[in-house]
């Protein structure tokens, strides 16, 4: 038996935000998690743009009218493009080659919500990304980015003045973004997440 994931990520800090396994793929499901995550996040009223691939249950019509509704824009990957998503792409890689993920596939759909559950979680909280200069994406979603980033370079900057033998160049870069790109290569249709404290 095979499971659909439907899983929505904020590219700006890199958390899964929203998530769902269901049996079947359609646009009320879709339209399910987006409502949801909209509540949760409590990011309603401001400008969204929901970035998906070109499934069915995405270009419904009656899901796209939802998305209107909502004050979401959407936006569809290119056929047959698959860096148009590289978000997306990297989070079900990463997913995939977990030493956790069931070898065998889901017994149940109760086991695979349970296991993507724990999945969110880890991803979450405890995976230290390296898109976001390594700290948890919960980190970068609830605006501890900075003071993070900040005590890193300290620790650097002292390390470095107590051993200046150990440092053939500068200390790392602790710095993060301000605006993170849907997709960098391709100017003319940049999005940008903009920092929200």
């Amino acid at each position: 038996m095979y499971y659909k994931l439907y899983m929505i990520v904020d590219i700006f800090s890199r958390k899964i935000v929203g998530y769902e396994v269901w049996e079947e793929e359609n646009a009320i499901h879709s339209e399910t998690l987006v409502r949801k995550t909209l509540l949760a996040e409590n990011i309603t009223g401001r400008p969204i743009v929901l970035h998906s691939d070109n499934g069915g249950p995405m270009k419904a019509a009656t899901f796209l009218a939802t998305l209107e509704r909502l004050g979401v824009q959407s936006s569809f990957s290119r056929p047959r493009v698959s860096n148009d998503n590289p978000y997306s792409e990297s989070l079900f890689k990463t997913l995939k080659y977990i030493p956790t993920y069931p070898e065998n596939g889901f017994v149940s759909l109760e086991y695979a919500r349970q296991w993507v559950k724990e999945f969110v979680h880890w991803y979450n909280n405890i995976h230290y990304h390296s898109g976001i200069n390594y700290m948890t994406p919960n980190n970068r979603h609830n605006g501890n980015g900075k003071t993070i980033m900040d005590k890193r370079k300290k620790v650097y900057e002292k390390a470095k003045k107590q051993h200046p033998e150990r440092w053939a160049n500068d200390i790392r870069n602790w710095e993060l973004p301000e605006t993170v790109a849907l997709n960098p290569v391709r100017e003319k249709e940049h999005i940008d997440a903009k920092i929200s404290g």
